[in-house]
């Protein structure tokens, strides 16, 4: 993983790269990544820099934090299932009460503000008082931490189409609103966000609507940590072998036969000494000539 060290100093110039200036008063809505700090955008350690108020989620590396300029504050806002969270109306409210105070507020969220990261409410109510902001995308950990894993989320072989949804709705249950039929029939590959709690229930709603149950499943947790963990199992004994791992969330959870790569893409195993495989589905001499 990344060395902290190759970090930019806390002095960061942002005039080398034309990058904005953070104007007191406004609030950056930025993407912080699924955790390695070697992820972060140049706009996120320009904001790092200039920030005087960093309001930041549980998933966010402490490396990044310190990237902070001297005498910023640094006020934790993290909303973590099961556990004692704030409100997400308090969370957007402080953001307001922040930049009328004139302070230049970076709100930074693990991995794309706008993907399963309520950015679009906080950035609602940043427009319903009157606050101007910025938008900052970041590596969002459904194709980020796939990719550490070995996992291309799209591959001719396999599929031209991906769904991303979220395991829970607003009230912490199965999303009704999803049509898992529809899902089930018409995406090859599907990757999943907070969906540990409720595996079981999802994959029996899959296979109902036609997956096999011997598809490939991958669950990632600690997504392109140092301490990331890859189970590889099945949907039919995806939920059965998750609860036997050490595997605790968040973690992504991709069902499709792009998992089978793995063999292939492992570049994180290799690195430990996994022997990969060229042609790990099997069909190399269909695909190379187009």
């Amino acid at each position: 993983m990344t060395d902290p060290t190759s970090l930019p100093p806390a002095g960061f110039d942002p005039s080398r790269f034309s990058l904005p200036v953070f104007e007191p008063g406004w609030v950056w809505l930025a993407g912080a990544g699924p955790g390695d700090p070697g992820l972060l955008t140049l706009h996120v350690l320009n904001g790092l820099a200039q920030a005087d108020v960093i309001v930041f989620d549980a998933l966010v590396d402490q490396r990044i934090l310190d990237q902070a300029k001297p005498g910023a504050i640094i006020d934790y806002a993290g909303k973590r299932g099961g556990k004692p969270s704030p409100k997400q109306r308090d969370i957007s409210l402080k953001l307001v009460e922040y930049a009328n105070a004139g302070k230049r507020v970076l709100r930074l969220k693990g991995g794309d503000p706008f993907v399963f990261g309520r950015g679009g409410e906080e950035a609602l109510t940043l427009v319903e008082a009157g606050v101007p902001f910025r938008v900052i995308p970041g590596v969002s950990a459904g194709i980020g931490g796939l990719a550490y894993a070995g996992i291309p989320a799209t591959h001719r072989d396999t599929n031209q189409a991906v769904t991303f949804l979220t395991g829970h709705d607003q009230t912490g249950l199965t999303p009704s609103a999803i049509d898992w039929d529809a899902i089930a029939k018409g995406s090859p590959v599907i990757v999943m966000y907070m969906a540990m709690k409720h595996l079981r229930q999802i994959a029996d709603k899959l296979m109902a609507g036609g997956r096999r149950s011997d598809e490939p499943v991958a669950i990632v947790g600690n997504a392109t940590l140092a301490d990331q963990i890859v189970l590889e199992t099945t949907l039919g004994t995806a939920a059965r072998d998750c609860e036997a791992s050490p595997l605790q969330p968040p973690a992504i959870v991709c069902v499709g036969e792009v998992v089978r790569l793995r063999a292939g893409l492992d570049w994180l195993g290799a690195l430990g000494g996994r022997v990969l495989t060229a042609d790990p589905l099997g069909r190399r001499g269909t695909s190379d000539s187009a």
